[in-house]
């Protein structure tokens, strides 16, 4: 158990860092930024993950039923879009309110979604499981309130706020993080057969994991790769990809991918660690320690160092009651293994 739950912080670790060198891209516009990154996140390092690492790849996924394969596609292009949601809403409501009820929302559903395709398990660890998942969105939703009190006092500070479009943001927010979901139905649904597979292919366990990925990655990537090429055709920035700082910016971006991609692997990974109610644990550390990544980087590079105490006073809320519910969700998976 402690195992899984340490890969399925060092999973949330990665994601909410891997976004970093982004800041030290040159000349790129946001939509060749992104757009690169989600070609090579979604196709060049799954392939090339899967092609070196898994043995017998052609016979795993042509042994797979063809209802596994289309459950798993359908659902990773919901993953998909929801991703692309949640970049929408941040252009209405920030960052911070923006990452707070996307992550909720993934939280609330994702992690009681595997329930849905796995049986319930016994009544004290299920309960106790809720009662974590519920300090956590305690601490999302108070992470989500520091955002909002930080926007007004900036809005009271003179900097301008589009205010009329928050109903909108917040609207593609949750509906971003439902669909959004699909990546831990995905992997509940597909994980058991894969997994089986793999080891008939005299495959080590963790390698599950990669294979996994590869349905979910390339079919939430085909969504992705439609997007950014119209946005780029749109704002005619193809041009922008002829710049002297081009190899220098492939490579940060390509930190990115590894990052990004290595951390959704260790997430499935992780949920086997963790036994049968994985799916459910793990995703709700993954997600937590993501937030509480990315909120903690906010702190270091003094991205709240003007908030008002109101604020950072909901900001640490937050950040003690995720800590609390991961606490509370490990119990309640120790109580399984007893």
């Amino acid at each position: 158990m402690i195992e899984g739950i340490i890969l399925a912080i060092g999973a949330g670790l990665m994601l909410g860092l891997y976004a970093l060198p982004e800041k030290f891209t040159k000349d790129f516009k946001f939509e060749n930024t992104w757009g690169l990154f989600f070609i090579l996140t979604m196709f060049l390092v799954p392939v090339i993950a899967s092609l070196t690492l898994i043995q017998g790849f052609g016979d795993i996924f042509t042994s797979l039923p063809f209802d596994i394969i289309l459950k798993m596609a359908g659902a990773s292009v919901l993953w998909g879009i929801g991703v692309m949601m949640w970049g929408k809403a941040i252009n209405h409501i920030g960052l911070s309110l923006g990452f707070s009820l996307f992550i909720g929302t993934v939280l609330l559903v994702g992690s009681l979604l595997p329930f849905v395709v796995d049986e319930i398990p016994p009544t004290n660890t299920f309960l106790t499981i809720l009662a974590g998942l519920a300090i956590v969105l305690i601490g999302v939703f108070a992470n989500g309130k520091a955002g909002l009190i930080r926007e007004k006092d900036q809005k009271e500070s003179g900097e301008n706020q589009n205010k009329g479009s928050v109903l909108t943001g917040i609207l593609i927010a949750v509906i971003g993080g439902l669909l959004a979901t699909g990546f831990s139905y995905a992997n509940a649904v597909g994980r058991p057969i894969i997994h089986d597979a793999c080891q008939d292919a005299g495959n080590a366990e963790w390698i599950t994991a990669v294979a996994v990925m590869f349905p979910i990655f390339i079919s939430g990537g085909v969504v992705m790769a439609i997007y950014f090429a119209y946005e780029i055709t749109k704002k005619k920035s193809w041009g922008s990809f002829k710049t002297p700082a081009f190899a220098q910016n492939f490579g940060l971006i390509s930190i990115m991918a590894v990052f990004h991609y290595a951390a959704s692997a260790l997430f499935a990974y992780a949920a086997f660690k963790l036994g049968e109610v994985g799916n459910t644990v793990g995703y709700a550390i993954f997600n937590t320690a993501c937030v509480v990544t990315a909120i903690v980087s906010g702190l270091l590079t003094k991205e709240w160092v003007t908030a008002s105490p109101k604020a950072r006073k909901f900001l640490y809320i937050g950040l003690a009651c995720m800590v609390i519910g991961i606490i509370v969700i490990s119990i309640g998976n120790a109580i399984e293994k007893v």
